[in-house]
Formats: C-alpha cells, structure tokens, sequence
C-alpha cells in the first residue's frame, strides 16, 4: 500500500496534496447524489470529491481500528492493570494530551 494511503498519512495528504491524485468516475441514482451534494453544502466541503476522500479516510481508519481490536483480542492475556493506570489515562484525555497531536 502506497504510504499516502495508510490512516495514519491521510490527513497530512488531505491538507497538502502532496500524494498524486487520481481520477475516478462513479454512477450514483438521483437520491445518492442528492444526498452527496446536500452533505456537501451542509458540511462545508468544498467539492462531492472532498466529501468521497473523507468518507474512504473514515473507513480506512475503521479498518485499520478493527485490526488492532482483532489483533488484541486475539493476543495471550497479560497481568492485570491497576485502576491507578486507567485514571491516568482518563487525566490525559481529560488535559489533552499533547503528545498525539505532534505529526
């Protein structure tokens, strides 16, 4: 898979453009493509390609989630965690870690 594909890189290509784009041609019935030009206009996306980019964006990243869920699940059980560990996170989330947001 192309590096500009992968979840993790789809917002960086989004903003700069800077994976080469290709062209691609869908048919829609009337209702769909009404509804892709209402969630257009409603959103505030700038073209019905837009809207299509983040709806593969959003699906890449459910996969790609749904993958490490599987991998985990499947993986051998570890000792048990502290509740201390989970309230550390929540603090985290809670502060914003700033930590995820360095791209």
């Amino acid at each position: 898979m192309d590096d500009c594909l992968a979840p993790f890189f789809a917002k960086s290509c989004q903003s700069v453009y800077a994976c080469p784009m290709a062209t691609m041609n869908i048919s829609l019935p009337d209702a769909l493509k009404d509804f892709v030009d209402e969630q257009v206009s409603q959103r505030g996306y700038g073209s019905s390609s837009e809207y299509v980019r983040e709806l593969i964006r959003r699906d890449q990243d459910r996969q790609h989630l749904r993958g490490l869920l599987l991998e985990g699940a499947q993986s051998q059980p570890t000792e048990a965690v502290a509740p201390a560990y989970f309230e550390g996170l929540r603090e985290r989330v809670r502060k914003g870690d700033k930590r995820r947001s360095r791209a």
